[in-house]
């Protein structure tokens, strides 16, 4: 579609020309398997390296504590899982909350028929969960703490570095899944103090079917696939290194640019935030003050379905989501929302509008001209 104003970043972004670039010599030119030992797959594993090096840098990490995988789902699995069996001696219970991405959630739930107990801590109103929370839910069996860095539905960001400290005190290990937040806000891992950490790279202008985890030294994980015993025998399958190197060219480029990235964003998301809440019955969802740059969340009274704001919307060519992509074709009310206080009536949706620093100033006056009247135009036909 031409002249489509795309701000469904939270879903996925735009591959940068920095990454694609990178990427294009290790299709047809670059293209040895890194496990070889003659000089393509010499230079294949030299690429494989060098980008390890590269994503490591960008959060703080050693190079040898990230390991490449096929995206953040992929990445969330392993972890909690990993943890699951390195202390299974120790304890089964698990504490993450009800906010979380179903990479998690789904997990946790497949953990808990296996015998293991989960406690999802419940948020406030505007997606929060405190660290006298989780302290007050840690039992003596307690061995795994996992939390998002920042909310995927309605932006919120959440304290990691308070609650990782509070899991610590208690001895207990605790995974991030940092998805929506790495490249857009500051992470390091140091800082935070996590044991484990996912990633995707498609989320920052990397290709998609790669992430990565980090899993501190002192926490190596179990094999998740078995076979030729790649990525230090932990990760088995030949590395995608076209991907790999992509997504460390956008992960650098990303952390690099990340305050001017910040300001522009946050400028363009500010602007929409304070027009959108003029529309009558017009509400944002999420924390107002700690919250992702580029991530706005909104209901609105009479209806129901943001998917109709969300069709509406694409009428006129702009790409915007009715909350999380991986469940957007579900007919189930958000969960996200749901956790933070909602009616069942407004928790099947919020109008998610994501930005990049792609986005124009101009796209964001578009959208705001064109989105009360559309709001008008359903609360209308919903009266019919």
């Amino acid at each position: 579609m031409e002249n489509t104003i795309y701000v469904d970043n939270s879903a996925t972004t735009a591959v940068s020309e920095k990454a694609l670039e990178a990427m294009l010599p290790y299709f047809r030119e670059n293209y040895g398997n890194p496990s070889s030992v003659h000089s393509r797959g010499q230079e294949a594993q030299r690429a494989l390296e060098n980008s390890r090096r590269t994503v490591a840098r960008a959060i703080g990490a050693y190079n040898n504590e990230i390991y490449f995988t096929s995206g953040g789902t992929e990445s969330d699995n392993w972890a909690l899982n990993a943890v699951c069996e390195l202390k299974r001696d120790k304890g089964r219970h698990i504490i993450s909350t009800a906010i979380e991405h179903n990479a998690v959630l789904k997990t946790c739930e497949k953990l808990q028929k296996r015998g293991l107990e989960v406690t999802l801590l419940k948020p406030d109103k505007y997606g929060q969960i405190t660290a006298e929370q989780l302290k007050q839910n840690i039992r003596s069996d307690t061995i795994l703490v996992s939390i998002m860095t920042a909310n995927n539905v309605v932006g919120t960001i959440l304290p990691i570095k308070e609650l990782c400290d509070t899991a610590h005190k208690a001895g207990i290990v605790f995974h991030t899944d940092a998805v929506q937040a790495v490249s857009h806000i500051p992470v390091n891992v140091r800082t935070l103090g996590v044991d484990l950490l996912s990633m995707s790279a498609h989320k920052f202008h990397g290709p998609k079917g790669v992430g990565a985890l980090f899993s501190k030294l002192s926490l190596l994980p179990p094999p998740y696939l078995t076979g030729g015993g790649q990525e230090k025998g932990c990760r088995s399958g030949t590395e995608n290194i076209p991907g790999i190197v992509g997504m460390a060219a956008a992960i650098k480029d990303g952390t690099e640019n990340l305050p001017e990235n910040i300001r522009k964003i946050t400028a363009n998301r500010d602007k929409l935030i304070e027009n959108v809440i003029k529309i009558p019955g017009a509400y944002l969802t999420g924390d107002p003050v700690n919250r992702l740059p580029g991530l706005a969340s909104f209901i609105f009274e009479g209806i129901e379905q943001a998917v109709f704001i969300v069709n509406k919307l694409n009428e006129h060519g702009i790409c915007a989501s009715s909350g999380s992509a991986c469940s957007a074709s579900s007919k189930e009310a958000s969960h996200v929302l749901a956790a933070m206080g909602y009616d069942e009536g407004i928790s099947f949706g919020t109008l998610r509008i994501s930005l990049s620093e792609y986005n124009t100033e101009e796209e964001i006056d578009t959208i705001i001209n064109k989105l009360p009247l559309i709001i008008a135009e359903i609360r209308s036909e919903n009266r019919m």
